[in-house]
């Protein structure tokens, strides 16, 4: 599970990531909120919610990559630093690992707390379909956004 959780997170951080270099660059441009609508609309797809369930779900559903890529902020910019870097420190890379391991743990943490609200407006099998349509969705917008380059 832990390995499923480290894949979404750099498949969303990689994504997020370039968009932010992408702006203001026409072709490659990153539009977050174009997105965002695709994946609710996959989201309400694949796990099949009715209109009332995707209401009250996907603004926290929203909520939680949100808060999930702030967590992660401070982390992306340590390795971009140390990426530019010529010859990084031994406790620099130390301090890289230290800080992913820090917000792997904060954002399992607060998974931890939106599942426990999804539950309540979601069927365990919704909750479990919502997890696989995040993975399938990001990793089929990789591909898709791969084939452009």
């Amino acid at each position: 599970m832990n390995k499923l959780f480290y894949i979404i997170f750099v498949v969303l951080t990689t994504t997020f990531t370039w968009s932010l270099s992408a702006q203001g660059k026409a072709p490659n441009h990153f539009d977050k909120k174009a997105f965002i609508e695709k994946r609710n609309a996959y989201i309400i797809e694949e796990v099949g919610l009715s209109p009332e369930e995707a209401a009250i779900f996907i603004p926290l559903s929203n909520e939680l990559l949100d808060k999930k890529y702030e967590i992660d902020r401070t982390c992306r910019k340590y390795f971009r630093s140390i990426k530019k870097k010529e010859t990084p420190t031994d406790s620099e890379y130390t301090e890289a690992v230290d800080c992913y391991l820090r917000s792997q743990k904060e954002i399992a943490n607060l998974e931890q707390v939106y599942y426990k609200k999804f539950r309540k407006i979601l069927s365990p099998e919704q909750v479990y379909n919502y997890r696989w349509a995040e993975i399938r969705f990001v990793h089929e917008f990789m591909q898709k956004r791969g084939k452009r380059k």
